[in-house]
């Protein structure tokens, strides 16, 4: 399946000037939910995912996810594999794990839609590893950072790896300062 065919399809990757999560900016924008809004797509999408993971010599007892984003790419994930799906909520602007108890050594697989920086991912995994449990793999849509991917310490999996630059706001190039930038993303 050509995931990234799938995005230009879904109108998900928008091209502009864009603000992301992680504070930097840049040219294009992967908008997961206008893809994840087609139910039978997104089923087919994760379903790919999932047999990355189930290729993988890991053993996990739940999908956890980060709100926003990764609430849909969670729970197919989990349906796909046949668990449980926890997700992480933001409360006081940091994200918390509000509805769900956690056991000693449970062992987690984090699901997400976009990674740039991992920060909504490295969140999440503290929190896991705050409950006592224990993370064996990340798995996301895109890696937006394929470059200089994300290190989270265990097996991280994409359907998508890029690379998309990004800028920090003070360094712009011309080309995008002359466009009113954008945050289309989570908040």
């Amino acid at each position: 399946m050509d995931i990234l065919a799938k995005f230009h399809e879904c109108g998900a990757l928008l091209e502009g000037h864009f603000i992301l999560r992680s504070g930097r900016h840049s040219r294009q924008f992967f908008q997961c939910a206008r893809l994840l809004m087609h139910a039978r797509l997104a089923a087919e999408v994760v379903g790919e995912l999932a047999l990355k993971i189930r290729a993988l010599p890991i053993v996990f007892d739940a999908v956890i996810s980060p709100a926003m984003g990764g609430l849909i790419v969670g729970q197919e994930l989990a349906r796909h594999l046949g668990t449980l799906h926890y997700f992480t909520e933001k409360q006081e602007g940091r994200l918390t794990l509000r509805r769900f108890d956690i056991g000693p050594g449970q062992r987690l697989v984090v699901a997400e839609d976009v990674v740039t920086t991992g920060s909504a991912v490295k969140e999440t995994i503290q929190i896991v590893r705050n409950a006592g449990g224990i993370v064996t793999a990340v798995a996301v849509l895109v890696n937006r950072g394929a470059d200089s991917p994300v290190d989270f310490g265990v097996p991280f999996i994409s359907l998508v790896d890029l690379h998309v630059e990004t800028f920090d706001p003070s360094q712009l190039p011309p080309d995008l300062a002359a466009i009113p930038a954008v945050k289309p993303g989570s908040k």
